[in-house]
């Protein structure tokens, strides 16, 4: 029953890592890592789950701010070692910043060649808004 998750390649610590992709537009909301359980649990329930590498310990997203990640598709890159999930993201917000994607920063290059870092994308939501203390 379980035979697709034995076609991944999990790393050492028994982890591959997520991406989630707006079904509809295709941004890249989030980057993220599953173990076998998170993904076995995303498939059968439709919804993004995670594990928390910082809080060991699996982290069903939108469980404290309601930003629940609802999943359409869920593939494998060829090479068997990455997982895109395409989800309808609820509330608009995938990062724990309050941004709509977790990719809000470009590089950018100013006048007299120098590179840094530019936000481009908006807070919709502060954070002490989003989460429990």
């Amino acid at each position: 029953m379980s035979d697709w998750l034995d076609s991944i390649k999990w790393d050492a610590q028994g982890l591959v890592p997520a991406i989630a992709q707006d079904a509809a537009s295709g941004e890249i909301l989030m980057v993220a890592w599953m173990n076998r359980e998170a993904l076995e649990e995303t498939a059968r329930t439709l919804r993004g789950v995670y594990w928390s590498r910082s809080r060991g310990k699996l982290w069903r997203k939108g469980e404290e701010s309601g930003h629940v990640q609802k999943v359409s598709e869920i593939r494998l890159d060829c090479d068997n070692d990455v997982v895109l999930l395409k989800v309808e993201q609820l509330g608009g917000i995938a990062c724990h910043t309050g941004r709509r994607s977790c990719f809000f920063q470009k590089l950018d290059r100013d006048e007299q060649g120098g590179d840094r870092w530019v936000t481009i994308a908006p807070v919709l939501k502060a954070p002490d808004e989003i989460y429990r203390k």
